[in-house]
């Protein structure tokens, strides 16, 4: 079990270089503390998970550019997400607009091979199972 996962939770990117707010907005009419609650398929780039500031792994192609354009010497480049599947697992139990509710427990995963984790999630008095 979990914590539900609402609007200014706070995750971090194991290849980034700083944390990032989420952003769900309202469209599952489900809230908690205030705020909408998330699931697993609020997962959008830019939309609800903005970036880390910078990347540094490899396998983003900017990354892998910037280090061979300073001749091999590794040089970050600004993170820019990309999510190729939903949060998972989610919720077991709970669900909110047909999906599996967002849970702290949740991952995400970069194709440059980040893994995105919840650091805090938005609220600390609901439990989903």
């Amino acid at each position: 079990m979990g914590q539900l996962v609402v609007n200014n939770g706070l995750c971090s990117c194991s290849m980034g270089t700083a944390p990032c707010a989420l952003v769900f907005l309202p469209i599952h009419m489900a809230s908690g503390s205030k705020q909408p609650a998330a699931n697993i398929m609020d997962f959008i780039p830019y939309l609800n998970v903005s970036g880390f500031a910078m990347c540094n792994s490899m396998a983003n192609p900017a990354v892998a550019a910037a280090t061979a354009a300073k001749f091999g010497a590794f040089t970050p480049a600004a993170c820019i997400p990309t999510l190729p599947a939903p949060w998972a697992p989610g919720a077991i139990k709970t669900t909110i607009g047909k999906f599996p509710a967002l849970d702290s427990s949740s991952v995400l995963t970069c194709a440059y091979g980040g893994v995105i984790s919840i650091t805090y999630a938005g609220e600390a008095t609901i439990t989903v199972s």
